[in-house]
């Protein structure tokens, strides 16, 4: 019977550069060979990484290269696709999320996600949108009371009440598309997650509702593990802590976002950088 993943004590993975005399960052997340299918389409081939807490990891890479099917598996949405796979180990807190016993709904819970286009739920307002995950929290569902609580909350970590305060009652999808992103983020923010999985979440956006977007993902690493799926390479430069680079399926190079941008070391990652492929 499937049971809830609550997270254990966290432990430390070295980590794999660090600035000199740096305290080594605890992992939130360990990746250990990571290999995903859809069908006979090897789309993921033996990734290893560690996501770091409180810290923003961007994963970068051409079209087609694998990242969006790596962040799902982080929170097992990947299975949810007819013919999709998965083999090697996802550890959340130590605790190993592809374990038979564990719940994929209770993933999810712990690892929240926000896709490339704003999916606000169109028949619930504004309240209901950002509280719909409240209702796979467990036995206890919490009164009415704490569930507006919790909206206030998620929507002020959005950085979304003070626009919206006044019309919670309203249509979702009555909101502009950087606001319905942000009502996404919302949401998924109400469960509490340790980690916050970004897929693409300004590409169909302006570039105002853009930056109003990328000052939430870095206000947000003062409190959980963000990852971010962006073809944006300016973008990973500005939010990112960790920038990781994806080729064919393959994790190439990984490091903190500065050295990537500034001295990569395979030249895989340097021509994708300057622009030679991709």
């Amino acid at each position: 019977m499937a049971t809830d993943l609550t997270p254990r004590a966290t432990y430390a993975v070295p980590a794999r550069e660090t600035a000199p005399g740096a305290s080594p960052m605890r992992t939130r997340i360990a990746v250990q060979g990571l290999d995903a299918w859809f069908g006979q389409v090897h789309a993921v081939r033996g990734v290893s990484l560690d996501l770091l807490d409180r810290r923003v990891t961007a994963i970068i890479g051409p079209s087609g290269c694998g990242k969006s099917t790596f962040l799902r598996c982080l929170n097992r949405m990947h299975e949810t696709v007819s013919g999709a796979r998965a083999t090697g180990h996802v550890l959340l807190d130590g605790r190993e999320i592809y374990a038979p016993e564990v719940n994929p709904v209770s993933v999810r819970k712990h690892v929240g996600m926000v896709f490339q286009r704003p999916t606000p739920f169109p028949t619930m307002n504004i309240r209901e949108n950002v509280a719909a995950g409240l209702r796979v929290m467990g036995d206890r569902k919490p009164s009415r009371g704490e569930t507006e609580a919790i909206v206030e909350q998620a929507l002020r970590r959005a950085a979304l009440w003070d626009e919206v305060k006044d019309r919670l009652g309203a249509s979702a999808t009555g909101l502009s598309g950087g606001q319905q992103q942000r009502l996404c983020i919302a949401r998924s923010l109400a469960t509490s997650p340790e980690v916050l999985l970004l897929d693409e979440p300004t590409a169909s956006l302006d570039p105002i509702s853009s930056q109003k977007v990328e000052e939430l993902v870095y206000e947000l690493r003062k409190e959980i593990t963000v990852v971010i799926v962006t073809h944006n390479m300016q973008q990973a430069a500005r939010v990112s802590d960790v920038t990781n680079f994806f080729l064919n399926g393959e994790l190439v190079e990984g490091g903190p976002t500065e050295r990537i941008f500034t001295a990569p070391r395979d030249p895989r990652t340097e021509s994708y950088l300057t622009g030679r492929f991709g």
